[in-house]
């Protein structure tokens, strides 16, 4: 058992500089596709007057509207495919950490099979789930045998033991779940903020032509505002969706810990019971 927890915590050394590696490469990346989309996307002369990007975009054209919202219109465009990749990397970690079959149903099958007290059968049940949810309980399950054939210890101290196991258990395979969030919580204020240098940028653009032009044109100064506000737009398009993934992730995070604590609980409560 002291050899035990060296291979899970290479394990996660090992996971935690795979996913530093993947959110490294994924920035650059995601801004190089923006790019990318900017210039052949958007940038096609056919969204144009006359067929010439250097003209305004035709009449409803959005594509040749946003082409004309300037420089940072890919920085945002990146920043989005990165909410969207780092959230599905997320879902996918999560959803192996819950492990191949439901979450509550596994929970409460631990749970009747403690009441019966079948540890085995329930170290059984952690097997088929797997997942960081079924690691972190089958290692109080390991602890719970373990302090049957204790002697040396009270009750008392046999439960605060498998507690303090559960715990340390949590601490190795719970990390790594909000590992990534926290680009996406920067996402949040991050975009909404570039959007609004776009739209200052632009804006300053357009009134620097119209003192520039001599005489005031109307249409060209509406034009170069809506171009602006193009920024604003997308900044904010950036933030409402990393908004939503942060949230819908950190509530399915927020699930796993508390399945997590209702069965060690539910461990530790069973141990008390039947060694008074």
């Amino acid at each position: 058992m002291a050899n035990a927890p060296k291979p899970t915590t290479v394990k996660k050394e090992s996971s935690s500089s795979a996913s530093n590696v993947f959110a490294t490469l994924v920035i650059p990346i995601c801004i190089i596709i923006g790019i990318i989309l900017y210039k052949f996307v958007l940038g096609q002369p056919t969204n144009f007057i006359d067929n010439n990007p250097e003209m305004g975009p035709k009449a409803g054209n959005y594509a040749g509207m946003a082409y004309k919202g300037g420089v940072i219109v890919p920085v945002l465009m990146g920043m989005l495919l990165m909410v969207i990749v780092f959230s599905v990397e997320r879902f996918i970690v999560i959803g192996r950490a819950t492990g191949t079959g439901s979450l509550d149903a596994f929970v409460k099958k631990v749970q009747s099979l403690l009441n019966a007290n079948n540890i085995e059968a329930a170290m059984a049940e952690c097997d088929k789930q797997q997942g960081s949810v079924a690691n972190v309980i089958k290692s109080g399950l390991k602890k719970y045998r373990e302090m049957e054939v204790e002697a040396n210890m009270d009750t008392d101290q046999k439960c605060l033991a498998i507690q303090k196991d559960i715990e340390e258990a949590t601490t190795l395979e719970m990390p790594m779940l909000e590992q990534n969030l926290t680009v996406i919580a920067t996402l949040v204020s991050v975009g909404t903020l570039t959007g609004l240098l776009g739209t200052v940028t632009g804006m300053i653009k357009a009134f620097g032509g119209l003192a520039t032009s001599g005489a005031p044109d109307q249409a060209a100064l509406a034009s170069g505002i809506s171009e602006a506000l193009i920024n604003t737009a997308t900044g904010i398009s950036t933030s409402t969706v990393a908004i939503i993934m942060y949230n819908i992730l950190t509530s399915k995070i927020d699930k796993l810990t508390y399945a997590i604590d209702e069965a060690g609980f539910s461990i530790i409560q069973t141990y008390a019971s039947t060694h008074k």
